[in-house]
């Protein structure tokens, strides 16, 4: 059994609601369970921003992913021309977000989103 102490798991803040989201889907439209025993047997809760950052985190790693396999000839999303533009204008909002004031996340910081935008930028857009 997990002790949780009713706080934000990322930040420590005990001053807001929490959220745990477990049943979902990628950034893709795949669906996924993170809370299924052999994935997960202990949920974190996070505050309202940290849970922003986390599906922000979650939309980040799930393009890296598909940029990777799309870099190694496998199979991908990113090989269709409305993904690609789909991840690209996510990872500038991703970018938008991290830099606002005030806007600290646990999960990415701005040099790995700006790096995978100029990896994606050297890429030729599937039409």
């Amino acid at each position: 059994m997990d002790i949780w102490n009713h706080s934000c798991q990322a930040c420590g803040s005990s001053s807001e609601s929490l959220t745990k989201l477990s049943l979902g889907k990628d950034f893709f439209g795949r669906a996924y369970d993170r809370l299924s025993p052999s994935s997960d047997q202990n949920p974190k809760w996070y505050c309202t921003s940290c849970s922003l950052h986390k599906q922000l985190h979650r939309d980040f790693r799930d393009i890296l992913a598909e940029f990777d396999k799309f870099r190694a000839g496998f199979g991908s999303e990113l090989a269709k021309a409305d993904e690609f533009r789909r991840a690209s204008l996510r990872l500038h909002e991703i970018m938008t977000i991290l830099s606002m004031p005030k806007q600290t996340s646990q999960f990415l910081n701005n040099r790995d989103v700006t790096v995978l935008m100029e990896r994606l930028n050297t890429l030729t857009m599937p039409v």
